[in-house]
């Protein structure tokens, strides 16, 4: 199983699907037994879990012996299949994706939150306008192969004259979260906030994942808590609140 379905799969259970999401996840339970059993093995998991693991001390204990046993389930995985022979296949990817399933229920709900997990900003491309062509397109490819310092040097060219153009201000203030410069960046999120443009939902994201990187969670989570239900970053923001909290 990929990561993703067992990222899907908590959302199930945690009730954070949509309707469409809904049913597209049971019909795939009904026609993909693989993905079934899957999930059936994460549902005891998360189940067990709740049930045995009541605050954070034991949660570090019983992951210090999650990963003692996993150690030894892989290295002795070899010897184990020479004497038993007789044991179906599929139990040992069972076994396997068991410890593999607890270790992701670990990760997503007891590490806590970094800015490294949540900055993934995609592929931009930008409108071309006229003469500011050439610049522009450096400051896409620049942005897009993560050199954010070249990134917000054309950001800053071309906002001398395209003052207004909340597009490019968006994609310079998140330049300037990757360079630490935090004050200049907030800046520029709140003013896209405050104005009636298609990126203050995205702002409004990007401002809550730089409080994230500064490590002042309270400003974080009060930023997400703005964010509106129709915002794509709507459940993801309700995550991270959880885990902030």
């Amino acid at each position: 199983m990929q990561e993703q379905d067992y990222i899907l799969f908590e959302d199930y259970l945690s009730g954070n699907l949509d309707t469409t999401e809904i049913v597209a996840f049971e019909n795939r339970l009904q026609n993909d037994f693989e993905f079934k059993d899957a999930f059936e093995v994460y549902k005891s998991t998360s189940k067990f879990l709740e049930n045995h693991i009541e605050n954070e001390e034991k949660a570090e204990t019983f992951k210090t012996n999650l990963e003692t046993v996993s150690s030894k389930y892989f290295a002795k995985e070899e010897a184990s299949k020479s004497r038993l022979k007789g044991i179906n296949p599929w139990y040992y990817s069972l076994a396997a994706a068991a410890i593999l399933v607890i270790g992701f229920f670990f990760t997503q709900q007891f590490s806590n939150p970094v800015y490294e997990d949540y900055a993934n900003y995609g592929t931009i491309s930008l409108t071309v306008r006229g003469t500011q062509s050439e610049v522009l397109s450096k400051a896409e490819t620049a942005f897009n192969n993560h050199n954010y310092k070249e990134a917000e040097i054309y950001f800053s060219q071309i906002l001398k004259t395209d003052t207004n153009n909340m597009e490019l201000q968006l994609y310079k203030a998140v330049s300037l979260v990757e360079l630490s410069n935090y004050t200049e960046a907030d800046t520029l999120f709140n003013s896209i906030i405050k104005s009636p443009s298609v990126y203050k939902n995205k702002a409004i994201w990007y401002l809550a994942l730089s409080k994230l990187k500064q490590g002042d969670n309270t400003a974080c989570i009060n930023t997400l808590k703005t964010l509106p239900e129709d915002s794509e970053d709507y459940n993801e923001a309700q995550k991270l609140i959880k885990k902030l909290k």
